[in-house]
């Protein structure tokens, strides 16, 4: 079953950028190790500067692959999923990147491949 096509996918990228950015304060991340914080905040501005880079219809640029995009999705997906365990983090902090990494493994999972004839 994949029904997330390359247009829905664009819709999400800019809001989901900004809660990366937004959401660790709100949450107050951080107090298990800072880089809980940190991370998610700069993940969050690569996140809304690749969106703007990729091809897609609401990329500004256009210069990266959508499928090289998903690549990226997929590692930053990982990396948020081992974290808690390679850094250390706990409680509210590990949660939210479990959590996070799991949606966004499940996006790219579900994404539609769009053929060209």
């Amino acid at each position: 079953m994949t029904f997330v096509t390359k247009r829905i996918h664009a819709f999400l990228d800019y809001p989901v950028a900004i809660a990366l950015i937004a959401l660790p304060f709100l949450f107050g991340l951080g107090s298990s190790n800072p880089l809980a914080l940190q991370l998610s905040v700069a993940t969050g501005i690569a996140a809304f500067i690749l969106t703007l880079l990729t091809d897609h219809h609401l990329g500004v640029f256009k210069v990266i692959s959508y499928r090289t995009h998903l690549i990226v999705d997929f590692i930053v997906a990982i990396v948020f999923i081992i974290a808690p365990f390679a850094l250390s983090f706990e409680g509210v902090d590990a949660y939210y990147y479990w959590i996070n990494g799991i949606a966004v493994i499940t996006v790219v999972s579900l994404h539609k491949s769009e053929l060209t004839v």
